[in-house]
């Protein structure tokens, strides 16, 4: 999927983003506004993931929409 697609919609795309990833929080999801590097940042930040380990999470969470 087009990240541009997401970042549009994000209204509807923040409630999947948030079941994928419980600790992130609605302040988060407010935060994130659908840009992606700030969702991977988000994610590196609570899950203590790398940045690479966080972008692979994001590519494979946004194929389900394709």
């Amino acid at each position: 999927m087009n990240w541009n697609q997401v970042e549009g919609n994000w209204e509807q795309f923040k409630g999947k983003a948030q079941a994928q990833w419980g600790k992130l929080t609605n302040d988060d999801m407010d935060v994130v506004e659908g840009k992606r590097k700030e969702l991977a940042g988000k994610i590196q930040e609570r899950y203590g993931k790398t940045q690479e380990e966080a972008e692979r999470e994001i590519d494979e969470w946004s194929k389900q929409f394709d």
